[in-house]
């Protein structure tokens, strides 16, 4: 990457700062950029759902591993849990999704409850292993709330086998007018299920997957308590990334931390942080991390620069630290930040391998919360930062109730936000497509067929406050 007129301003810059200009380019179509990241995680598009607990669960690893991204389990999930959501996320299939399950005899009420952890909001209903119907909310709708959904049941159903071709599924559901399409097994299990524009999803993203094919799953440890055995059990649970987290990334407790981890000598990538210059980031890199997060805090949640005035704006963060460890052959994750598929482009023309992604995905029906409504009706999640008093209430849960009361006091991050679901684009694969084909664009601009090229051939400006409100759109006329 370089600067358009050749050198960097004196001062840091933030996404919303600096801009892209069109390069030369032969590249035909969107559809000819690989967005395969190269820091060797295996991920087949440059985004990380960040290890959030109001964001990061095993509804999500599945969802966006099928689609190639990768998602970082939060180092507060007891490692037993980690273990099965780990377990879970790496039995599920590579085109089909995991249905909602329901027995005839469940009632509505149920069913409604259940359906919102599914964007397509629908479920299936089985019986003896095999799906005899499907419930949506329409089916639902003005029946008594005690009524089984045998009763309410669309029973013709779009069956495909496990091994179907997506474009026939797709046909198939189109032909059909139906919500989706359940996937059996040769005896007639129940598999999974698509619909319409998972079948198409299916056709343009390739799955991030391990040797053996399961998807890929990264989970965090924090740098206190025993973290090598911590990281060893993680690691035998099966993880293909270990991410060692903390907001403070270059102090003792890290150095310490990754050391172990590092002594462990895992067959996985280590990701660490969170740092913001070069220094942190030879730091980490000397202490065994072959990933560097970067970022303090540009996170929606977190509070840090109003409470303590420290960080840094994060475009030249990346840029800084993408410099150093590009030179020792490591990479880094812009953790934060990002807003708009801009800033996703923007990231990665910096030099960022990945970039993570939090609050942007907890508004979403694959997020952990439960769905909720607010007096207008607009449906949101519940999310919080992880710095928040509550995250550390959470964290802090076996300790003395003297203790987490004190450590309560002190508190970076917001406790409890509403992130509203866009009703455009309620699903994390819905953002997902967005932030991609802002991004392949970006690079067909710049005339890159690849990341690497990407940052290689990205000529970025810097502009004014005026400059980036010229650029945002107008819903209606001035």
């Amino acid at each position: 990457m370089r600067f358009l007129h050749d050198a960097a301003p004196p001062h840091d810059l933030t996404y919303d700062d600096v801009f892209m200009v069109p390069r030369r380019s032969d590249i035909a179509s969107r559809y000819d950029v690989d967005l395969a990241t190269d820091d060797g995680t295996g991920a087949t598009l440059p985004l990380v759902v960040a290890n959030m607990t109001a964001i990061a669960g095993k509804r999500m690893a599945e969802t966006t591993a099928r689609r190639g991204a990768l998602t970082v389990i939060p180092q507060d999930i007891p490692i037993p849990v980690v273990a099965d959501v780990v377990r879970w996320v790496k039995q599920r299939h590579h085109v089909f999704d995991t249905a909602i399950e329901l027995h005839p005899t469940q009632t509505v009420a149920e069913a409604l409850a259940l359906m919102p952890k599914r964007s397509h909001r629908a479920a299936v209903v089985v019986d003896a292993g095999k799906p005899v119907g499907v419930v949506s909310e329409t089916d639902c709708a003005e029946v008594d709330r005690f009524a089984q959904v045998g009763s309410v049941m669309n029973r013709d159903l779009v069956l495909v086998a496990r091994d179907a071709d997506p474009r026939a599924v797709f046909e198939a559901i189109d032909t059909a007018k139906a919500t989706l399409a359940v996937a059996v097994s040769a005896t007639g299990e129940l598999v999974g299920v698509l619909t319409r524009l998972g079948a198409l999803r299916a056709t343009l993203y390739t799955p991030a997957v391990d040797a053996t094919g399961g998807l890929r799953i990264a989970a965090a440890v924090g740098v206190n308590g025993d973290v090598a055995d911590k990281a060893a059990r993680l690691l035998e649970a099966g993880v293909d990334t270990l991410v060692v987290d903390t907001a403070h990334g270059h102090q003792e407790r890290m150095i310490k931390a990754l050391r172990a981890v590092r002594a462990l000598d895992p067959s996985v990538p280590i990701a660490a942080g969170n740092v913001v210059d070069a220094d942190g980031t030879d730091a980490l890199i000397d202490a065994g991390a072959d990933i560097v997060k970067v970022g303090v805090g540009p996170g929606a949640m977190c509070t840090t620069r109003m409470m303590t005035g420290v960080g840094r704006p994060q475009f030249s963060a990346v840029l800084e630290c993408a410099a150093a460890a590009r030179a020792r052959g490591k990479h880094v994750w812009a953790d934060g930040g990002v807003r708009h598929p801009r800033d996703v482009a923007l990231a990665l023309a910096a030099g960022a391998s990945s970039v993570m992604v939090g609050s942007w995905f907890a508004g979403t029906h694959e997020s952990p919360g439960d769905l909720m409504h607010d007096a207008d009706g607009r449906a949101f999640k519940v999310s919080f930062g992880m710095a928040s008093a509550r995250a550390v209430a959470n964290r802090t849960s076996t300790e003395s109730a003297f203790d987490r009361a004190r450590k309560g006091l002190y508190e970076e991050g917001i406790s409890s936000s509403r992130m509203y679901l866009d009703p455009a684009r309620p699903g994390v694969e819905d953002l997902i497509d967005q932030i991609c084909s802002g991004l392949r664009s970006s690079c067909t601009y710049a005339g890159a067929a690849s990341l690497a090229e990407f940052h290689d051939r990205a000529v970025v400006g810097v502009q004014s406050a005026a400059g980036f409100h010229e650029g945002r759109p107008l819903s209606t006329s001035w």
